[in-house]
């Protein structure tokens, strides 16, 4: 008997469900460091540009696209958000010769996470690779390319 290809463990979904909390809880954090204004958050974004009710958009972006990420019925959703909203961050630092190492680190762990817990994420990469295999196996499958 063949199990289904995207069956894990127990124990990796487990694993999964608790690594997808780590990047949710970082960027709550961050928000939540947002809106209290805490200076060595504050003082480098209003560098940015982001200050007073700027930065308070940011949190409140931020803290739903964290919150709609650890929903599990919301998280492809909030997986979009946060990436758009890490995009973000990374082309403000890129706009203003900051480094982007933080905002990157933490939207691969975004994904890197949600493709623990949830590999059919992926599942494009995956459609493609097997399409590529099937036409290997058997030429009648190959498609033309334009």
């Amino acid at each position: 008997m063949q199990s289904h290809p995207l069956a894990m463990s127990r124990a990796r979904r487990v694993f999964g469900n608790v690594f997808l909390t780590f990047p949710g809880l970082i960027l709550i954090a961050s928000s939540f460091a947002k809106f209290a204004r805490v200076p060595a958050v504050a003082g480098p974004l209003a560098n940015l540009g982001f200050f007073g009710e700027r930065l308070q958009f940011i949190a409140v972006l931020e803290v739903v696209s964290a919150l709609l990420f650890l929903i599990p019925r919301t998280r492809a959703v909030g997986l979009v958000l946060v990436s758009a909203y890490m995009g973000g961050a990374i082309a403000a630092h890129l706009g203003h010769g900051e480094p982007i190492s933080q905002p990157a680190v933490i939207l691969v762990l975004f994904w890197v996470a949600t493709t623990v817990r949830h590999p059919e994420a992926l599942w494009s990469f995956a459609r493609e690779r097997d399409a590529s295999a099937g036409a290997a196996a058997d030429p009648r499958l190959a498609t033309s390319r334009s």
